[in-house]
């Protein structure tokens, strides 16, 4: 009987192997978990005011350090502020240092997302500012699965790194010596539901 089950169960997936390498039923392969959740993921610029729990982002962190990355280096560091007194601190200092920019232009750069992830790539490893973009990808891709919004930030990298001023951001995000802020990705849930933007095939080519 175990043998059975068994031999059903191949047979089973055999099938389903077989029906997605026959391209007369690609659109029934598309219509899967991972392809649903890609096709689906929206960047989002207006949050609810809820937080996303600890157990959510540890999960969504999780599925982001298992992303590939160059010679398993994980050349990346993450920091998580899901504090919203820290987050004020954190665009206090950003505000001070640029009195000749548009405050609410530095200040609302984070896009009122509840949760704020600061990575930071190992600058001895060429590749590492890639395995930081691939680090980001899974979160955003997790959360969406998990019915969280989420944005991918470069505003907030330009102004806390090119201004002295917020150095005392840096002191307190404490990344390992060497290693410098690339990517900030915001999380929360989602006070909008924008349309997908048009994306370009011309720039898709098979080559024969």
């Amino acid at each position: 009987m175990k043998f059975l089950k068994v031999l059903i169960t191949g047979l089973f997936f055999a099938t389903i192997v077989t029906s997605c390498a026959d391209n007369s039923t690609t659109d029934k392969c598309d219509k899967n978990s991972v392809i649903e959740t890609i096709m689906a993921r929206r960047s989002i610029r207006k949050y609810k005011t809820e937080t996303v729990d600890r157990e959510t982002m540890k999960k969504i962190l999780e599925c982001g350090i298992n992303a590939p990355n160059g010679q398993n280096k994980q050349s990346w560091e993450v920091r998580v502020v899901d504090n919203p007194a820290i987050m004020d601190e954190i665009k206090a200092i950003m505000a001070a240092a640029y009195p000749e920019e548009d405050s609410k232009r530095v200040t609302e750069c984070f896009r009122g997302a509840p949760v704020m992830t600061f990575i930071a790539r190992d600058l001895s490893y060429d590749f590492s500012a890639y395995d930081c973009g691939l680090l980001a990808e899974n979160m955003m891709l997790a959360a969406t699965s998990l019915g969280v919004g989420s944005i991918c930030l470069g505003s907030p990298v330009r102004f806390i790194n090119d201004n002295p001023a917020c150095a005392p951001i840096l002191q307190k995000l404490g990344f390992s010596e060497g290693y410098k802020l690339a990517l900030c990705v915001g999380f929360g849930y989602a006070d909008e539901a924008p349309d997908a933007k048009p994306r370009k095939w011309e720039k898709v080519k098979f080559i024969d």
